[in-house]
């Protein structure tokens, strides 16, 4: 599934925007657990994806995408970071996420994701 590198929060960024999944899946622990919460998958039941096989399929979905991300807001300190994202695919419709990333050991072990898109 690849080599686990450090985290870094430019090159985390930078490749979000650069819809890069390979190199964000770089930057997650072998036992690392996303938990998304949206409309879809509301807070008391959210998605949880365990390992870096099911987050690497979010990921790929996820920048797969025919649409535009772009990384506001982001802070970070030794245990961990947070940022907002702004998106927006072709037709115009707009999609914000907000993460929370917990680290363990220099990689991600946790994060926690908020979306919310426009209605159609």
């Amino acid at each position: 599934m690849g080599t686990i590198t450090s985290f870094d929060l430019d090159r985390f960024v930078r490749a979000a925007e650069d819809r890069d999944a390979a190199t964000q899946l770089s930057m997650y622990g072998s036992d690392a657990v996303v938990t998304i919460a949206n409309k879809i998958s509301q807070p008391g039941s959210p998605r949880v994806l365990r390992g870096r096989e099911e987050i690497s399929a979010w990921l790929e979905d996820t920048y797969g995408r025919d649409m535009t991300h772009k990384v506001q807001h982001r802070v970070s300190d030794e245990a961990g970071a947070a940022y907002t994202q702004a998106c927006r695919y072709p037709d115009g419709t707009n999609v914000l996420c907000a993460t929370v990333i917990k680290l363990d050991g220099g990689t991600i072990a946790g994060q926690t994701v908020l979306e919310v898109w426009d209605e159609a």
